[in-house]
């Protein structure tokens, strides 16, 4: 595979509109399809925005309207903004593409970076992206009131449509890891066009997580989100994460043994 070329398009102050960022990805994309630029990972932090993916449905956006900039990616809705590392690997993969082992490749390099900085995370089958495991509880068990919150019963366990938004913050997504849940501390959705992948993950750092709780965090219900600097518990910034997030993924991008999707045949009839 080709050497992969990093773009740091904007942080902090210089912080990057979404539609700015999209633009550069389809620009991108299409000098990578002409062989023009190498494979290329653009790196960034937005300004506060909701995006949602073509699989979102409405019961998952935000209640009272708040705008949603809708994409051509997989996946459902997230929120971006500062304290995120946003990623957009643009890579030209083999045909048939196999965008499970892109996605697969992403999260190793993310698992990596958490790892490095002391923080064990998962894949959790079924769901993609990178994960904190919550902790295993006797059935009959109470949950611990961690910062006052407890759950005597979880009306989540029998109502598929409970909406967390609207039944106070012990629900929350941001307070999942008060909760001892699953909380996902990296989300992934991308687009693959002409065989070269756009869009790709955002990693949490240090944002104001409370911007998930206004929307269904890539529709799940029953989980919730994490950062480095809540799950470490201490100030973690991009600018640390930056160079560590940059030398995994050159390394298992790069060192990838791509194929194509294998298409089984039917059987004869």
């Amino acid at each position: 595979m080709s050497e992969l070329r990093f773009v740091r398009m904007g942080f902090d102050a210089e912080r990057v509109e979404y539609q700015e960022a999209w633009d550069e990805q389809r620009r991108v994309h299409a000098a990578r399809f002409a062989d023009e630029v190498p494979d290329t990972v653009l790196l960034l932090e937005h300004p506060p925005v909701y995006t949602a993916g073509r699989r979102t449905e409405e019961s998952e956006r935000p209640l009272d309207g708040t705008p949603v900039i809708d994409v051509d990616r997989g996946g459902k809705i997230t929120w971006h903004g500062p304290g995120q590392l946003v990623g957009y690997p643009i890579q030209k993969l083999p045909r048939p593409v196999d965008v499970v082992a892109h996605v697969r490749r992403l999260e190793e390099a993310l698992i990596r970076t958490c790892a490095e900085f002391g923080l064990e995370t998962t894949r959790v089958e079924g769901r993609s992206g990178v994960w904190v495991l919550g902790e295993p509880e006797p059935e009959a068990a109470r949950r611990p009131a961690l910062g006052g919150l407890s759950l005597d019963f979880d009306p989540r366990l029998t109502d598929d449509e409970f909406d967390p938004r609207m039944n106070g913050p012990e629900y929350a997504p941001s307070n999942a890891g008060q909760r001892r849940e699953d909380r996902k501390i990296a989300a992934i959705g991308i687009r693959v066009a002409k065989g070269v992948t756009m869009h790709g993950f955002a990693l949490n750092v240090n944002p104001d997580n409370k911007w998930f709780d206004r929307i269904i965090p890539c529709g799940i219900r029953d989980a919730g989100v994490a950062s480095l600097a809540n799950e470490l518990g201490r100030d973690v910034t991009i600018g640390e994460v930056l160079p560590v997030a940059e030398r995994h993924l050159r390394d298992v991008l790069e060192n990838a043994d791509l194929k194509p999707r294998v298409i089984e045949k039917a059987p004869a009839a």
